[in-house]
């Protein structure tokens, strides 16, 4: 059987149960257990493996070949954990784009992906600042909502300075109070 098939099989299966395991913690069950799901459709899937690496998104490799990534495309419209799938057109606003603020319980989630997505891609070299640093690499180019973006970057900076522990019990205390006001 190919490597690089199961090598990607494997990378999106610890990935997403790595996610699951951290929405579990936030009580986001639901999202925990559909997280990701679209990564192993053949759209997504089969453009991974054939842009397998290991040590970074097949999506990038695929947009540097082509340009832009289908999988990226096909992923981000189906996951409300993206910011890029909050992004909408607004022919009032000068740029005729629209950056919806992002619902706590889909910020918690990307903040979980983006944290686990460290954990697979770098390993024993992740630390507890690795997401914010990969973050900070590119905050100003993000099309996102600028309170998620200062909530996404207030997750990641707690995360560096206070831990996981109490970044995620603090996080999850912000869930449960929404829940209760709803």
């Amino acid at each position: 059987m190919n490597s690089k098939l199961i090598s990607h099989f494997m990378t999106i299966t610890r990935h997403k149960l790595l996610v699951t395991r951290y929405c579990f913690r936030l009580g986001l069950f639901r999202q925990g257990i559909l997280h990701d799901l679209s990564k192993y459709s053949p759209t997504e899937f089969l453009i991974g493996v054939r842009y397998f690496q290991g040590h970074q998104s097949p999506n990038n490799a695929e947009r540097k070949e082509k340009g832009y990534s289908l999988a990226w495309l096909h992923h981000k419209g189906r996951n409300k954990h993206h910011y890029e799938y909050w992004i909408d057109t607004n022919h009032g606003n000068p740029s005729g784009i629209y950056c919806v603020e992002m619902p706590l319980r889909y910020v918690a989630e990307m903040f979980c992906d983006r944290v686990a997505a460290c954990r697979i891609y770098q390993g024993d070299a992740c630390t507890d600042g690795s997401a914010l640093e990969y973050f900070l690499r590119s905050k100003d180019r993000l099309l996102m909502n600028e309170k998620t973006k200062q909530l996404l970057e207030s997750l990641l900076t707690m995360l560096r300075d206070q831990g996981e522990a109490r970044t995620f019990a603090w996080l999850k205390q912000q869930l449960k109070q929404e829940r209760s006001v709803r």
